[in-house]
């Protein structure tokens, strides 16, 4: 089974407002072997909703339409959904008469424009609306020659969760064959996207049951497996094999196969390995330091740092001689080594980073162009630098010199 969201309402279609409903709706669906193909946003005009209506109707087997059930002129969708569908839309006196209930008990005065959230598609079940004014409806209904599920939530997040979970969720359980979703999330640092289909597409494409996609950031690309069966453990049986010969695949370059980040990683083999790690950061600016003390726990294994942004602070916080700075440039692989052996000295801690660069946009040479950044780590017998050039804007070369920085220690540790 699938299914199509459509989200509706002409403010979804400017930069103010979000929708976040569908995130909701699509978790839920896939708890129950539902996935959602298609994502629709509509403003509030019934030509286009009726359009879009009728174009979910043509390629899923459910459909669940938000928004447009409140009492305004603009509020079209039970009229959208009943011109779709070729059926009758009538006013139900008993809502109308739950609804002058509902504002007499507030002792506030219900305008008759109220009364068309009473209007009822041929052939619904009402869903009740505890927190609004609004009721759901659920449709079981032919389209074509096929069976369709169809059902129309109210926009507000605050109403439609509830009703989704306490009256949707119980109905599709029933009405639904039992399917099951299992998931997996890898990650790997540092290598690009096309670069990594090269290698696992060959892979991937033999498990035509496992749908894989692959979803690029800054230094980083995460692979989503989902299958889809009727018993829980095959589900999970063929994505685990997908994900071990993936792994198999890029070896060291997955640093997570449960969907954790970088930091977290880090973080955890620090505690397996009872070691300790300082940062002495220029170009980042405490961007290592905010990654890691952002996790839960972390002052366990991370002692801290400083932001050493001048040369004089290289000096004071890290110990970096001046002579050294003056001789290859604070932007080194001397200096950045010198930084990560100075902070660790300084911190008292197993492993010292340091990390030098030219973020841009000015500052860069041709000797030593915007976006060079040089990442050192020592755990003080040996000292490991690398040195990246990165492209893009400022923010850009920053993250990229952070999660080179974060995995040059992941992999240190491992």
């Amino acid at each position: 089974m699938n299914a199509e969201i459509v989200a509706i309402g002409s403010e979804l279609l400017t930069p103010w407002r979000q929708d976040t409903n569908s995130l909701y709706v699509t978790e839920r669906l896939n708890q129950l072997g539902v996935a959602v193909i298609f994502k629709t946003i509509v403003g509030d005009r019934q030509k286009h909703l009726v359009e879009a209506i009728r174009n979910a109707l043509g390629r899923a087997d459910i459909v669940v339409i938000m928004g447009g059930l409140g009492p305004t002129e603009d509020d079209l969708t039970r009229e959208a959904v009943a011109e779709a569908l070729k059926i009758g839309l009538k006013r139900n006196p008993e809502l109308i008469a739950e609804l002058y209930t509902r504002f007499a008990a507030r002792r506030m005065q219900i305008t008759r424009n109220n009364e068309k959230q009473a209007d009822t598609l041929e052939g619904a079940t009402i869903l009740e609306n505890a927190r609004g004014t609004a009721p759901g409806q659920m449709l079981d209904t032919i389209y074509g020659e096929h069976r369709k599920l169809v059902m129309l939530l109210p926009g507000p997040p605050s109403e439609l969760k509830p009703m989704f979970d306490e009256q949707c969720m119980p109905r599709l359980r029933e009405l639904l064959p039992q399917r099951h979703i299992a998931t997996r999330v890898l990650k790997a640092a540092m290598i690009g996207e096309s670069a990594a289909d090269a290698r696992i597409a060959p892979i991937y494409q033999q498990f035509k049951d496992v749908e894989t996609t692959i979803l690029a950031h800054l230094g980083d690309i995460q692979l989503n497996l989902v299958c889809s069966k009727s018993i829980q453990e095959a589900a999970q049986g063929r994505v685990d094999e997908l994900a071990g010969r993936i792994e198999e695949e890029l070896e060291d370059l997955i640093y997570s196969s449960q969907g954790e980040t970088l930091e977290q990683i880090v973080l955890f083999y620090l505690e397996l390995r009872a070691a300790t790690l300082s940062v002495a950061e220029s170009c980042t600016g405490g961007l290592i330091a905010e990654r890691l003390t952002n996790i839960s726990g972390a002052s366990r294994s991370f002692a801290g740092g400083a932001v050493v942004y001048s040369n004089e602070l290289k000096t004071e916080f890290a110990g970096v001689s001046p002579a050294l700075i003056e001789q290859h440039g604070a932007v080194s692989r001397e200096v950045a080594a010198a930084l990560a052996e100075g902070i660790r000295e300084r911190c008292k801690t197993t492993f010292g980073l340091g990390v030098t660069g030219i973020a841009g946009p000015g500052g860069g040479s041709e000797e030593k162009p915007v976006g060079l950044v040089y990442i050192g780590v020592s755990d003080g017998e040996s000292t490991e630098v690398v040195e990246k050039k990165f492209t893009g804007d400022r923010n850009r070369i920053r993250q990229y010199a952070s999660q080179q920085a974060l995995d040059l220690v992941r992999r240190r540790l491992m």
